[in-house]
């Protein structure tokens, strides 16, 4: 059974995983009876803890937001995973994150007890990220943004096109979503009338927030999928680019099969000699290049924007061959 001290710590740590327990599940994971973890939660809240409780069968225990942040406890892979976060997030597109990441990784470090210091630091020492290249956004536009689309606002904006052309936009934001290497506003336009995707770093910083907006959801229902489907669809240069894409590969399915992701294209048989791979979603100009590089000769069947684009590529690559 572990000791007053290190049980009330044990006890807070788990208030902090999850929103609720009840009293028999704090009990069972202390290894105590109810009675105990009632004395044990008046004594948090006579530390000042916000521990609330309902009562009842359904009832249970929750920690409350506080006037004061309560100790974080974390244990050794929760600080590890904490610490390889910041790391990363300092080489991300948001300026100014890299000295709060910096300032955030050194107050860990100094409340750590000495082995899991020793590991963090190591950590802080020895790894690095490539820092992303191209514009950065502004911490305030993401924060702001993120709330309208949480709390429902309309938002009206500058923005600057690939072209250079400048509109306003008044939009009902619906989520923002960071694609790996930019961050992006997917948004219903109110003027257009439809779905657009505006890339943070293009927006003017002075948002102007409105009044309250419609509540929207994403095509679809995923902001990620969502976005990953309009970016494939503007790298192709195409609209028609919606319509997956069907390459027969001159090598028989089972090959083929396990060197294509499941999630991205299907493998159907053609023969003994030959399968068709067929994209899940929109054909993109990477599915070409990847298919090309199966080491099996390839043919191209449809869509005919696709079969294009691979006549085109064919006659660079060739005019390059001497």
């Amino acid at each position: 059974m572990i000791e007053t001290s290190a049980r009330l710590l044990a006890l807070l740590s788990l208030l902090q995983m999850r929103r609720e327990w009840t009293g028999q599940e704090l009990a069972d994971r202390l290894e105590v009876g109810p009675r105990t973890i009632r004395r044990d939660v008046d004594k948090l809240r006579s530390l000042g803890y916000p521990v609330q409780a309902a009562p009842g069968v359904a009832g249970g225990y929750r920690l409350g937001a506080g006037a004061d942040l309560p100790p974080l406890l974390l244990d050794d892979a929760e600080a590890v995973a904490v610490a390889v976060g910041l790391r990363i997030g300092a080489s991300g597109p948001i300026a100014g994150i890299e000295e709060i990441s910096v300032r955030a990784l050194t107050k860990l470090e100094q409340v750590l007890p000495s082995h899991l210091r020793r590991r963090v630091n190591a950590l802080s020492q020895v790894t690095s990220a490539f820092a992303i290249d191209g514009p950065q956004i502004d911490t305030e536009v993401l924060a702001t943004l993120a709330a309208a689309c949480r709390d429902t606002l309309r938002v009206h904006f500058s923005y600057l096109a690939a072209d250079g052309a400048s509109t306003v936009r008044a939009t009902d934001p619906a989520a923002v979503v960071f694609s790996g290497r930019r961050w992006y506003l997917i948004a219903f336009d109110l003027d257009r009338d439809d779905w657009r995707t505006f890339r943070l770093d293009r927006l003017d910083s002075s948002l102007r927030l409105g009044g309250r907006g419609k509540p929207r959801t994403v095509p679809g229902g995923d902001p990620a999928a969502y976005l990953q489907q309009q970016l494939r669809r503007f790298f192709s240069g195409s609209e028609s680019e919606a319509r997956p894409g069907r390459i027969r590969v001159l090598a028989p399915a089972a090959q083929i099969s396990a060197r294509v992701p499941s999630h991205h294209a299907s493998v159907e048989p053609d023969g003994p000699g030959a399968c068709i791979l067929q994209t899940r979603g929109a054909w993109s100009r990477h599915f070409l290049l990847w298919s090309a590089l199966l080491d099996a000769p390839i043919e191209v069947l449809e869509p005919p924007e696709l079969v294009e684009v691979a006549r085109e590529l064919g006659q660079r690559l060739s005019a390059g061959v001497a």
